[in-house]
């Protein structure tokens, strides 16, 4: 009797312990479902130098199929923080909040360092920070750019020249220079835009100025850009935006082009609008 007892005993602990191992693991696999809160990290490091940080904002409810948005500021290569982009963050976590937002500072050119390849170097090292953290961020590897002015700039040439993995499926030029061969430049009298041009050193040969040109660096794969563009600006000539424009139509790249005729550097009221529903509807179509 003894022996059967043990027996019963022992078969009810092996159910016992069976049963709660397979709780166990529903209970895991619930939470490993259950759906993601916001996240958000402020000055993340990606190098040595105090400009080297990003700010990252992740979604509710994101999968490994959420898209990014790396915001780019401008300040003539120089100056400029990503605070400055605040307003497209605080606007796109509200109206786009299926997407994940980098806003990224990068090291800044002075005498002893020139913006490139340096910035672009630094957008390379975050493209690929974002991509040895997905698990851990849960994002995919598809990403967009919006930037402005230099930043602009800096996001049409990483993207039509430097991403080998086609991973941008979007790019925003908001005022970005595009041709520095572009005889509005090279015969330009206004010093203020010639100490911006010279922000890039004293090599002013063709094919370095090609180089850093995303007008010469397009192609027929680069990936859906849309442009903005004042017709006032006293920094980026209007051809700027509509050789652009034209260059893009050309290569059959899919694209739009909006000039405001009256604006300059910038504008508001409803230009700002017109913008912001442009660029959030081709958000929309080319990264949600």
């Amino acid at each position: 009797m003894k022996t059967l007892k043990l027996a019963l005993l022992l078969l009810f602990i092996s159910f016992g312990n069976y049963s709660c191992s397979d709780d166990d693991t529903i209970i895991n696999e619930q939470q490993d479902t259950l759906p993601l809160e916001f996240r958000q990290e402020l000055n993340v490091s990606y190098g040595t130098d105090s400009d080297q940080v990003f700010d990252i904002y992740l979604p509710a409810n994101r999968t490994t199929e959420t898209k990014v948005m790396i915001l780019v500021h401008g300040g003539g290569w120089t100056s400029g923080d990503k605070a400055d982009m605040n307003p497209f963050k605080d606007i796109m976590l509200e109206e786009l909040p299926d997407i994940a937002i980098v806003n990224i500072n990068y090291r800044l050119a002075d005498a002893d360092n020139q913006p490139y390849p340096m910035q672009i170097n630094d957008i390379t090292t975050i493209v690929n920070l974002l991509k040895a953290n997905q698990n851990d961020y849960v994002i995919s590897s598809d990403i967009g750019f919006l930037g402005t002015s230099a930043g602009a700039h800096l996001s049409m040439l990483w993207s039509y020249a430097f991403d080998t993995q086609n991973d941008v499926k979007m790019v925003a030029s908001v005022v970005g220079p595009t041709n520095f061969t572009d005889p509005a430049y090279l015969n330009n009298e206004d010093p203020l835009l010639q100490e911006i041009i010279n922000t890039f050193g004293i090599d002013t040969s063709t094919a370095y100025l090609e180089e850093i040109s995303p007008y010469h660096q397009a192609t027929s794969s680069s990936p859906p850009t849309i442009l903005f563009y004042g017709g006032q600006d006293p920094l980026i000539p209007t051809s700027q935006g509509v050789d652009m424009d034209t260059r893009l139509t050309t290569l059959g790249v899919t694209h739009q082009f909006t000039l405001y005729p009256n604006a300059g550097h910038g504008w508001v009221g409803l230009e700002l609008l017109d913008t912001w529903t442009k660029l959030k509807a081709f958000t929309q179509t080319h990264l949600e």
